[in-house]
């Protein structure tokens, strides 16, 4: 599992670590029953507090994406297909909101991004 971490944005670490894994679970690098590295090793390995790695692991199990054996350690979770779709559908919708924003910008109708979405889809 690798993880990235960026002193330069905005977003705080341990939301680069949630978004991260979240990431790799919806995109099928990790799987359901995965073991990921423990609190500590995760913190040891990208030199960060072990409150921060928790602070990520807990925002990823209230989420449903993992979830925590006392003593065994956590593992990505079973993943809910609703839960899956309406992630998708979410990034979906920011990167939408993208295009709808740079269209009106850029003065490009709605005809225009609608025929411009069509041709994208068809490949």
């Amino acid at each position: 599992m690798e993880i990235y971490l960026s002193n330069s944005g905005q977003e705080p670490i341990y939301a680069q670590i949630t978004r991260q894994i979240k990431e790799q679970i919806l995109s099928g690098q990790l799987h359901a029953g995965d073991a990921l590295p423990s609190i500590r090793l995760l913190a040891k390995e990208l030199r960060i507090s072990v409150i921060t790695t928790k602070r990520a692991y807990e925002d990823l199990e209230s989420a449903g994406f993992i979830f925590t054996q006392p003593g065994r350690g956590s593992f990505v979770a079973a993943q809910n297909p609703a839960l899956v779709r309406e992630e998708h559908l979410k990034k979906v919708e920011n990167c939408l909101q993208g295009a709808v924003d740079a269209a009106r910008l850029g003065g490009i109708g709605y005809e225009e991004v609608c025929e411009t979405l069509r041709l994208l889809w068809e490949g």
